[in-house]
This record gives structure tokens, sequence and C-alpha cells, in this order.
């Protein structure tokens, strides 16, 4: 028997979670699901991170703690309205093994045609970040061109490097930031803004790190 963790979610105090919760429930009543707990967030836009969103970010806990096999939620827009937040979520789903059911696009990852809905995903996956890389290396000549001086940090001789300076920390503090908070759903450009630092930095850290699809194949 699967077991299912619910997810709804409104943007307005004046919208109500009453019909997604009722629908979602008789599909895990005639699917024989177990549902384990109902993750609501009322009155918050999906546009915001998962540490902005406590519903949200309690459901992927418990699926990280694998008190959930998979996640159930009305459409895929009530899961999140960026691209980068949604292919972060189903990269996450991914690697813990976890299945989706989204009421309205009719998919379950339970079934042939929803695990291979989960592999168009890496494909995408792979290709925005293929793409930011371009962007990224594009952005680079383009500041040596120009005559901008690229800073390293982590000296050998353990002084500060200029920009970890301006930064006001060393090179592994901030990556380590910038992966927190990439991980709890914040933005890139909000990373950017929040630690006083430019996108394209933001952008090299998070790419460095091996992609869940990627782990999954060399497995």
């Amino acid at each position: 028997m699967k077991r299912v963790g619910i997810y709804i979610r409104v943007s307005t105090d004046g919208q109500t979670t009453s019909n997604q919760r009722r629908e979602l429930e008789a599909v895990a009543a005639r699917s024989g699901w177990e549902i384990v707990g109902i993750y609501e967030d009322a009155g918050i836009s999906g546009a915001k991170g998962r540490d902005k969103r406590p519903g949200f970010d309690r459901l992927l806990r418990d699926a990280t703690a694998r008190k959930v096999d998979m996640i159930a939620a009305w459409s895929v827009d009530r899961l999140g309205r960026s691209l980068q937040h949604l292919v972060g979520f189903l990269n996450e789903l991914q690697a813990l093994g976890c299945d989706l059911y989204l009421h309205q696009q009719a998919i379950d990852t339970t079934t042939p045609s929803g695990r291979a809905m989960f592999q168009m995903c890496g494909v995408f996956a792979e290709f925005e970040r293929s793409m930011i890389v371009e962007r990224v290396n594009a952005g680079l000549k383009r500041a040596k061109a120009q005559g901008v001086r690229l800073g390293r940090g982590n000296r050998k001789d353990g002084t500060r490097g200029e920009d970890e300076k301006r930064w006001g920390m060393s090179k592994a503090e901030l990556e380590k930031r910038i992966l927190r908070l990439h991980k709890g759903g914040t933005g890139m450009l909000k990373i950017g803004k929040t630690l006083g630092i430019g996108t394209g930095t933001v952008q090299r850290v998070v790419l460095e790190q091996p992609s869940p699809f990627d782990v999954a194949a060399s497995a």
C-alpha cells in the first residue's frame, strides 16, 4: 500500500483548499493509498521558495525521511510557479525514489507513462543546466575581454583573496551558504542579492554539484 502525502495550496486567503483536498482524498481511496498526511499552504504564492512554504517544506522533509512513498497534488502549478523550483523538486523526488501523482495532468509515476515523464524531466533539467553553463562561460569571456579581473580566493598562504574580502567570508563558506539557500528553494537571482554576489557565481557553484539524474545514471 502506497503511503501518500497530499499537498494542497492556494495563492490567496480568499480561496479554499477544500476542493483540492476532497478530490485527492477520493483518488487515494479509489487507488488504495494510505494517506499519511495533508500538507497545506494557504494564501501562499507558488513563486515563493521552500523556506516560505511550511507545508511544502514539511512534505519534503517527510519524503526525505521515507515517511511517504508518493506525493499527490492537484496540479503541477500547485507545486511551484518557477521552472527552476519545479525541476529541483522533481530531481529531489527522483533521488529519493518517491512517486508523484498530479490530478489535473493525469500523471502517475507508478505507471510506465508517468515514469517516462520523469525521464523527460531529466532531459529538460540537463538542457537547462547546459544553457546556464553556456551563459556563464559567455559571461566570463566577456568579462575577460573587458579587462575585468577574476579573483580566485583560497590562497595557499592562508590569506584571503580580493573576492573573499569583498564577500566577508572564505570561498568554502560562501559555497556552503549558496548551496544551503538553493536547496531550500531560493532562486539564483535572490541568492545573489542576499549574499551580495553576482548571479554567475551562484550559477557556477550550483552547476558544480552533480545532478541526481547523473548520480542515478552512474549507480
